[in-house]
Parts: C-alpha cells; sequence; structure tokens
C-alpha cells in the first residue's frame, strides 16, 4: 500500500488582485482570515465527485468564496426529478451531463474561477490521479461503496477528504485528514452493514442536502486554510425533523482496514 502521507503540495500562492481583494472583502475581514487566507484558498484544487444535491450545494459555495480550482465530476445526466434539489442544474438543463451544467453555473457565479468537468464515473481507475492532483476531495457521492473508495485513495495519497451524505430528514458529515492520523470513514462505515439507501426509494427533503452541502463547503474552507477547528474524529449528525445537530467522537480503529496502516 502506497504511504504519501507526507506528500508534497504546492505550497505557493497566487496574490490577490485589487478586484479580487474587493470582491472577497467580507471573507478577508473575519479575524484570522485574512489576506493571506484568501489567497491560499484561490490557489486550492478542490475536486468533488457527485453533483447532485450535495456536491451542487457544496459547490456554489466554494465557487463564490473564491477557491481557485474546482473539479466537478460526474457522469449521471439532469433529469427533471433533480431540480427540486440540485440547484445548479435548471429547466433547460434536462438532458445535459450534471457536470458540464454545473461547470456552466459555476462559472456563472464566479468567472474568476477555473472549473473542470469530468464526465466520468468515479472508479478505482480514475481517481488517484485526481486525487493526487488535488489539495482537497469532497465525496458528494450517493452510494456506500464511492464513499470507501474515496476514504481509501484519499488516505493513501494523502489527500484530505470531506465526505457526506444525506437522506429523508437526516445528514452526516465525516472528515478525514490523514496527514494528522485522523480517524477514516472506513473506521464508522464498518458498522454500516449493507445499508444502502438511496433518495429514489427513501425521498430527501431539499433543504437538507443544502445544509450538508454547505457544510461540507465550510469544513473544506477551513481545512485548506487552516483556519479555525475542522470537525476531525467527529461523525457530524443533523437531524432535519428536530433541527438539532449532534457531534460523536470517532476513534481511528486498530485494526482498520484502511487507516491502521499508516
Amino acid at each position: 500500500m502506497q504511504n504519501n502521507m507526507q506528500k508534497n503540495r504546492q505550497t505557493s500562492t497566487r496574490e490577490l488582485s485589487t478586484a479580487e481583494a474587493m470582491r472577497y472583502n467580507r471573507q478577508i475581514m473575519i479575524p484570522g482570515f485574512d489576506l493571506d487566507k484568501q489567497e491560499i484558498l484561490l490557489s486550492a484544487r478542490v475536486l468533488i465527485v457527485g453533483a447532485g444535491g450535495l456536491g451542487c450545494s457544496a459547490a456554489q459555495f466554494l465557487c463564490a468564496a473564491g477557491t481557485g480550482h474546482i473539479s466537478v465530476m460526474d457522469d449521471d445526466t439532469v433529469e427533471i426529478t433533480n431540480l427540486q434539489r440540485q440547484i445548479l442544474h435548471f429547466e433547460k438543463d434536462v438532458g445535459l451531463r450534471k457536470a458540464c451544467s454545473a461547470k456552466d453555473t459555476l462559472k456563472s457565479i464566479n468567472s474568476g474561477v477555473s472549473v473542470d468537468a469530468i464526465i466520468e464515473r468515479a472508479s478505482e481507475d480514475n481517481l488517484p490521479e485526481l486525487i493526487e492532483s488535488h489539495d482537497i476531495v469532497l465525496d458528494c457521492s450517493d452510494n456506500l461503496d464511492t464513499r470507501n473508495l474515496l476514504n481509501r485513495l484519499c488516505y493513501e495519497h494523502g489527500t484530505s477528504l470531506v465526505s457526506g451524505a444525506a437522506i429523508r430528514m437526516e445528514g452526516q458529515i465525516f472528515c478525514v485528514i490523514p496527514e494528522k492520523r485522523s480517524a477514516c470513514y472506513a473506521c464508522i462505515s464498518r458498522f454500516f452493514g449493507e445499508l444502502n439507501l438511496s433518495c429514489v426509494e427513501s425521498g430527501i427533503m431539499s433543504p437538507v442536502v443544502g445544509i450538508v452541502g454547505a457544510s461540507q463547503a465550510l469544513e473544506a474552507i477551513k481545512i485548506l486554510c487552516d483556519f479555525g477547528k475542522p470537525a476531525i474524529n467527529q461523525l457530524q449528525v443533523f437531524d432535519a425533523m428536530q433541527s438539532h445537530w449532534q457531534n460523536f467522537n470517532v476513534n481511528a480503529q486498530d485494526d482498520c482496514a484502511v487507516c491502521s496502516s499508516f
């Protein structure tokens, strides 16, 4: 197994122009964020796997916040049933590839952000190179197999991961930071069994994916910019029926098939 925990990432940052400093002024004025953090964000490369409800929400906030490069990976097409919650797609986009539709909307939000549309299904073959070329991955997929695959490959490549999921009136977020030897998603998914619900069978309330996706974007910015306290070694669970978040401490499992090897 590859051990690339101390991965050498691009450390140079691009200086903000006067127009960019004005555009992102409301972030720059936050105590502790300032110009330096904004320049780090402007130089960051983010891979978003899934252009559904979670991915659409996370991508729009990362784009608006000034994340320099966003890659959106999805091989699906826009359907009428997606429009209830997947807010980067519009009625005119039905039948188009989700990655392309998302790219068009993101460029209309912020033309200064570089956006790639990757029209492929996430797999063992295509993910390693993509993960290696990005600073962080947002797992906005809709199935357990893909979440586990992303978790394993991100840990092997030393790339941080923010995993999200939402169904019915429930959501969850889990952050993995290999460089800090954090617990990984496999430490909790091993207890999920074969349960793999989807929105098709179970339904989903539109704002729930917005809340979870926006929270993924926030955690990604905190990790990228070393700002605040990212929620590592914690499973964050959102109960939309009660409008309540709960945090559960997660310890790295000694016999975990992924993170125990590092």
